[in-house]
């Protein structure tokens, strides 16, 4: 019966599923908070687009170039928004040239409130203005944040934003920030390509695990079109160990989150380059089957996700949240799999064939640590 009424779900889902063709795997690319938060301006966005076309992350996927909150310092008396010109002194419809012109695409933040989270303009009762604006400017996707507003629910303000993207023609990828007030995954499918789940993620092993956990409680929520969204990377900024931010990465991947960079591109280390490019991970997180994987076996601090991908493959994460190295094991009965089934398994971060293996797979996997397996049963 539960599997019959998920099939139901899934179609009613897709059915109502915002469809403005964007979003058909998690969104991928940079976003200027994590790393800058409020100190932002003309010349970093100019490096991060650099950092992106310069080496392998643009080829690995991350296209968007995302700037977050205090670029805006006005409106004039017809109600459009201005720049911050001391901080973008070529203005924003230029930077976002600048990104076009090395095949990237270019975002900006806005607020369904009065004022920004940084006091800066919001765009309530000027999303029309605004979302005109973005588009005269070449903008391709919203960052849109839930602070300083009128007392309303989400699920009003929200709407009304995206109604307005949609009236310009342009295609804007619309990413809600309202931190999972009145759990937008129940509702906001119709509204946006992805929503946060979560407050906002710390760049620490807790914080992490606790954005995670919250987001893996609403796995069969997402899909093609309209993505969970935990919260941006951590990965590079200093907060966890390198095992932590490989787990940190494995996890966004396996549970199909947006995979937005919140480090400076202009400071990136070779091994935090190796983990957001590790091209086998990120397949997952790309997969056009579009399945969140989740949590399907806990034992105190061990945990086994799992999830379908295309081609009747199994993503597999085998998770240690405990202090000192366990063996974890994934037993074919709880990653849906056939216990009679015959499985070649391969980590993605090795990058190698482990071996064939009947009823289940166990690993020892280190404190803080994962096995990342991608599986092919027969």
């Amino acid at each position: 019966m539960k599997s019959i009424l998920l099939a139901v779900f899934v179609l009613l889902g897709s059915a109502v599923a915002l469809n403005n063709g964007l979003a058909r795997t998690p969104q991928m690319g940079w976003n200027s908070w994590n790393a800058f938060h409020c100190d932002i301006n003309e010349q970093k966005m100019l490096t991060a687009i650099k950092g992106l076309v310069s080496g392998p992350l643009k080829k690995a996927g991350y296209v968007y170039v995302n700037i977050d909150d205090c670029w805006a310092s006005s409106r004039d008396n017809n109600g459009i928004i201005h720049e911050d010109t001391n901080a973008f002194p070529h203005g924003i419809a230029w930077l976002a040239a600048q990104a076009h012109a090395q095949g990237l695409l270019f975002g900006v933040y806005s607020d369904a409130g009065y004022k920004t989270c940084a006091g800066r303009p919001g765009s309530l009762g000027y999303e029309v203005e605004d979302a005109n604006t973005y588009a005269k400017w070449g903008v391709d996707y919203l960052k849109y944040d839930n602070c300083n507003t009128d007392g309303s629910k989400p699920e009003v303000r929200y709407p009304v934003m995206r109604d307005a993207l949609n009236g310009t023609g342009r295609p804007i990828l619309f990413s809600m920030c309202e931190w999972g007030v009145d759990n937008p995954a129940t509702w906001a499918s119709s509204v946006g390509n992805s929503w946060r789940t979560t407050g906002d993620i710390g760049d620490n092993w807790d914080s992490m695990l606790s954005n995670a956990d919250q987001n893996n409680n609403i796995w069969q929520f997402a899909g093609p079109g309209g993505w969970n969204d935990p919260d941006m990377l951590e990965v590079g900024n200093g907060g966890m160990t390198h095992t932590e931010y490989i787990t940190h990465f494995s996890i966004w991947c396996i549970a199909k989150a947006p995979l937005i960079i919140g480090t400076d591109l202009g400071s990136l280390t070779k091994d935090t380059l190796e983990i957001l490019t590790n091209a086998e991970a990120i397949a997952v997180n790309q997969d056009y089957l579009g399945v969140q994987g989740r949590k399907v076996s806990i034992n105190g601090d061990q945990e086994v996700w799992a999830g379908p991908l295309s081609a009747g493959r199994k993503a597999v994460l085998l998770l240690n949240r405990g202090s000192s190295n366990a063996t974890i094991t994934a037993n074919w009965k709880d990653i849906g799999v056939s216990p009679k089934a015959t499985c070649s398994v391969r980590d993605l971060w090795q990058h190698k064939n482990i071996g064939v293996y009947q009823k289940s797979y166990s690993a020892e996997v280190e404190s803080h640590g994962v096995a990342f397996l991608n599986l092919r049963c027969k």
